[in-house]
């Protein structure tokens, strides 16, 4: 191991009140640190100033510390290397018993079933990385670092850069319909951020949440770890059902809605709808937040107007991301607020959520001022209506019925077949589908289900991917059923 290690992860408690001498109590904290294996063999110690510098003594202090260690045969001396830790004797190994080892389980492992380095064939939300303009991104990113290097050096707009809040501002009146001020803009790290930032914003703890059911099981976990109280409401085929809502709860404080491509089952929310949520907002002083999930990813034809767009009484709260039409790896997503709300995400921003990553924010904003986003768009609906119709044919031939959701087909399994667990073993195949019924609040009532994303399946991929999961449903699923008869009708 050839990082430093850091002495603030070793817990020193020096006490110059205390009769034991100093060089003593330092002896003692890396003494522990090494037998406990904090400190791993071969470890680099902070020289003798550093190690001083940190904890307020003098070098000779720390330098007699080292040395009782090295007497115990638990450091080793290394030159101009530093001092490192010792490989333990197997007498010191075998004099404490070897503690457990610590799990702790990953983030969302119900939902999705670990973390890649590499996009797996049908996962959700990771656009095309075959398509990914990497040598232009590689310019742009060169051109935002040296930029920002050169810049003089002050405290960052918390909100963001004002170019690149400017460049989306612009943007989203061509994609979107939305007409606003660039500091209604406030840049945040993705979907989820900015999700957390509106909910610091409102502070609605106590009160009731209107959510889609089915509806994104992430969104729907956040806002019970705000402390919320989940209402969710059946969605059809106009989005969600307002009138079920307020039979609900018409005192809800907030909807969470999906309402330009509904997540998971593709429905654009109807123009009537639009108009009732928006009056629920206003009658009963109501917020809807607006995620704009693949809104400019409709791969039939152009996309619906963002709800926003159709907002006069400013009750609509727009998150949007770009890491579904660029990439996760970039963090960069965006909130709009309505006015009367800017300045105060504006001043939470400022304390608890300041935008991320300077140099990225350059980047994305020259990508968008020289045109190459919305080419990007275009290039990726293309790219996307082939893969998806090559996805089509492969399981149920050119006369199958239009099954799609977005970017994912949807693949019912038997009754009685557990989908999360399908597809925790589809991973260890490499494939990732993910698992419909998590999209229900209650999953006892969700048929279960797969869905099968498109933006990976490039080349040969599509009939690897497609023979592996017809493997792992052969054995689940009634004799002479094929993948072509599970898909949704």
């Amino acid at each position: 191991m050839d990082a430093l290690t850091h002495p603030a992860t070793l817990a020193f408690a020096i006490d110059r009140a205390r009769p034991v001498p100093l060089t003593t109590q330092i002896t003692a904290t890396l003494r522990t640190a090494i037998l406990d294996g904090q400190l791993e063999p071969g470890a680099r110690l902070p020289s003798w100033l550093d190690l001083a510098a940190q904890l307020g003594v003098s070098r000779g202090t720390v330098k007699a510390a080292y040395e009782s260690l090295e007497d115990e045969f638990l450091v080793v001396p290394s030159g101009a290397a530093g001092t490192r830790v010792a490989q333990l004797r197997a007498s010191n190994a075998s004099a404490a018993p070897a503690a457990e080892p610590i799990r702790i389980a990953p983030p969302l492992s119900e939902i999705e079933h670990g973390f890649f380095q590499r996009p797996l064939p049908f996962q959700m939300g990771v656009p095309a990385q075959d398509a990914f303009p990497a040598k232009l991104w590689a310019r742009l990113r060169t051109r935002a670092v040296r930029e920002d290097a050169g810049a003089p050096v002050g405290v960052p707009d918390p909100r963001g850069r004002p170019e690149l809040r400017a460049q989306i501002a612009a943007n989203l009146a061509i994609t979107r319909g939305i007409h606003c001020h660039p500091d209604q803009v406030i840049l945040t790290s993705g979907y989820k951020n900015g999700l957390c930032l509106t909910l610091l914003v409102l502070q609605l703890q106590g009160r009731r949440a209107w959510v889609e059911d089915p509806g994104y099981p992430i969104a729907r976990m956040a806002l019970e770890f705000a402390g919320l109280d989940i209402v969710p409401v059946p969605v059809d085929g106009e989005g969600l059902d307002i009138a079920s809502g307020m039979a609900l709860a018409s005192d809800a404080a907030v909807a969470i809605v999906t309402p330009g491509q509904q997540a998971p089952t593709g429905v654009t929310m109807s123009n009537r709808r639009r108009k009732e949520l928006i009056a629920w907002a206003e009658r009963h002083g109501g917020w809807i937040v607006e995620d704009d999930y693949l809104s400019e990813l409709q791969l039939g034809g152009r996309a619906a107007p963002a709800l926003m767009a159709g907002d006069r009484s400013e009750r609509v709260i727009h998150v949007g991301t770009f890491g579904k039409t660029l990439s996760p790896a970039l963090g960069l997503g965006f909130v709009v607020a309505p006015l009367s709300l800017a300045e105060r995400f504006g001043e939470v921003a400022a304390c608890l959520n300041p935008a991320p990553n300077l140099t990225t924010q350059l980047a994305v904003a020259d990508f968008i001022a020289d045109g190459h986003f919305l080419r990007h768009l275009r290039q990726m609906k293309a790219l996307y209506k082939a893969r998806r119709d090559g996805l089509r044919d492969r399981l149920a031939g050119h006369d199958a019925p239009e099954s799609f959701a977005g970017l994912a087909m949807v693949l019912r399994l038997p009754k009685g077949v557990d989908d999360v667990a399908l597809s925790r073993e589809a991973v260890r195949h490499g494939i990732a589908p993910a698992p419909l019924s998590v999209w229900r609040h209650d999953r006892s009532k969700a048929d279960p289900g797969l869905l099968l994303c498109v933006t990976n399946l490039r080349g040969n991929v599509l009939d690897r991917a497609c023979d592996t999961l017809e493997r792992l449903i052969a054995g689940l699923a009634p004799p002479d059923t094929s993948l072509s008869t599970l898909v949704e009708a």
